[in-house]
């Protein structure tokens, strides 16, 4: 491990507090670094001495943005967004898809990019792909995201929004817990299943989505009598798998398993359309080149080509 954030440099204090305030952890902000943990602190304590207030507030389990932190850290990650946009400008001005391309996406989209990324790597050999899976909703311009995958309404208009794919509501569940529990034929008999439901983010859990009739347009919610609450997406898939229950997910994340068998959908004429998946950046790194080879690489295997 080496201490090469130098203590004199004043940008060195700046990248520490910003990776510590964003990892809530001296020594993951050291390893994200790759420097060792006494340099972080170092160069912290320094910053902190030069501005006169304390920047964190230190517990044995957590570090967490004192107040003034706070300020402070809004001004900074401004800061060195500047900087690193203009760097990538710089790149830019080379036509080369090159750096760091930090994407964020949620857990059910990952089995979905990762089996893309082998084609976008191998065509881009100068990128370095850092992928960051978060339910959340994060914030493009305060964690350097370039891209985030997305799915449901697009609420921030700040961004701009490239379509990746429509999707479907489908319910799934093993073969053998169909031959123990029998197949429901309309979702008024959900009521006698175990159910494999979704918890989101803010803690609610999240109702299934059915047609009002059969290939019907219009949509209905119904809110599913649990036997099982997962706050992650892509374990309704395993647990599914399981023989637990019925989920609801969507379509492309069970394509294998109802191709193999392994899954069986029910309840199929009164599966509706999900929520779109679009892929987001910020208007100003559009014509980047790491970015716009993304979005360019995403929508030809949207279109199939």
């Amino acid at each position: 491990m080496v201490d090469n954030l130098r203590v004199q440099d004043p940008f060195a204090g700046i990248v520490a507090f910003v990776e510590v305030a964003r990892q809530r952890s001296f020594r993951r902000a050291a390893e994200q670094l790759g420097v060792s943990a006494a340099a972080v602190s170092k160069a912290v304590a320094k910053l902190e001495d030069e501005l006169g207030v304390r920047l964190f507030d230190r517990t044995t389990r957590r570090v967490e943005p004192s107040a003034e932190g706070e300020l402070f850290l809004t001004r900074c990650q401004a800061a060195l967004g500047s900087i690193r946009e203009g760097r990538e400008l710089v790149a830019e001005a080379q036509k080369v898809a090159r750096g760091d391309l930090t994407v964020s996406l949620p857990f059910i989209l990952g089995p979905w990019l990762l089996e893309r990324l082998p084609g976008f790597t191998a065509r881009y050999p100068a990128l370095r792909v850092q992928l960051r899976f978060t339910d959340r909703l994060s914030k493009l311009v305060d964690e350097h995201i370039d891209v985030a995958l997305r799915s449901g309404s697009l609420g921030d208009s700040s961004v701009i929004a490239r379509k990746l794919m429509d999707t479907r509501w489908v319910c799934v569940a093993a073969p053998g817990y169909l031959a123990r529990k029998g197949t429901p034929r309309e979702p008024s008999e959900l009521a006698g299943h175990d159910c494999i439901a979704y918890q989101g983010p803010r803690g609610a859990v999240i109702d299934w989505t059915f047609r009002s009739k059969p290939r019907a347009r219009d949509m209905v919610s119904h809110a599913p009598e649990a036997r099982v609450v997962l706050d992650q997406g892509e374990q309704l898939v395993v647990a599914a798998l399981a023989g637990l229950g019925i989920a609801q997910v969507l379509e492309f994340m069970v394509v294998e398993p109802l191709r193999e068998g392994r899954l069986v959908a029910v309840l199929d004429e009164w599966s509706g359309a999900g929520p779109p998946i679009h892929a987001l950046c910020k208007p100003g790194q559009r014509k980047l080149p790491k970015v716009r080879a993304l979005l360019d690489f995403l929508a030809q295997e949207k279109s199939g080509r």
